[in-house]
């Protein structure tokens, strides 16, 4: 046995022999090859019909008839086949992409870049969270305050320094409030029901 017959079986050797691609001397050491290994004489065959039949298929007349208009049919059917693109699963796919995306954008960013753009984000919401308490927290305390200075100012006028009459001024409201609420019972007792 020769080197031919010692070289390993490949079949990219075949098939660039078929195709002409070798030289000179490739060629004759597979030409020698083939003769000696049955293997690599099958596959050639093999190869050989494929071509043929590859050959026959694409060179052939095909007397198929088509319609005049074909290629704008199928244009149109393509454009207009919508089927699946409002289906509630595209739905959950595009969500189920656009999660995938999120979580590498994370990975991309890196774990400690990530955590520290969300907590600079929730810092600021909580700091515009806190103002906005303290605007209204001090808004309410501001008008409850200059209300109680008002009320003294007036107080001041109508009732006299005394703690007597303080308590009497006092006692007289309370009265009037549980007279007042007593009335309105009254009259909602007293009216026919419609």
């Amino acid at each position: 046995m020769g080197s031919a017959s010692k070289r390993n079986c490949e079949s990219d050797q075949i098939g660039a022999y078929l195709d002409g691609e070798l030289d000179e001397c490739a060629r004759s050491l597979l030409e020698e090859h083939i003769k000696e290994c049955s293997t690599c004489r099958a596959d050639l065959a093999e190869q050989q019909r494929l071509l043929c039949a590859l050959d026959l298929a694409f060179l052939g007349s095909s007397d198929l008839p088509l319609p005049g208009n074909f290629a704008k049919s199928v244009a149109t059917y393509a454009e207009c086949d919508l089927r699946g693109m409002r289906d509630r699963r595209e739905y959950w796919r595009a969500l189920l992409l656009c999660g995938g995306l999120a979580v590498a954008a994370f990975a991309l960013l890196g774990v400690a870049t990530a955590s520290r753009v969300v907590l600079g984000v929730a810092g600021k919401v909580a700091y515009q969270i806190s103002e906005l308490t303290s605007l209204v927290w001090s808004t309410v305390h501001d008008a409850f305050s200059g209300l109680a200075v008002i009320s003294r100012m007036m107080s001041r006028g109508f009732i006299p320094a005394s703690n007597l009459a303080g308590f009497l001024v006092l006692g007289l409201l309370t009265l009037a409030v549980l007279l007042l609420s007593r009335l309105i019972s009254g009259y909602h007792r007293a009216r026919p029901i419609e």
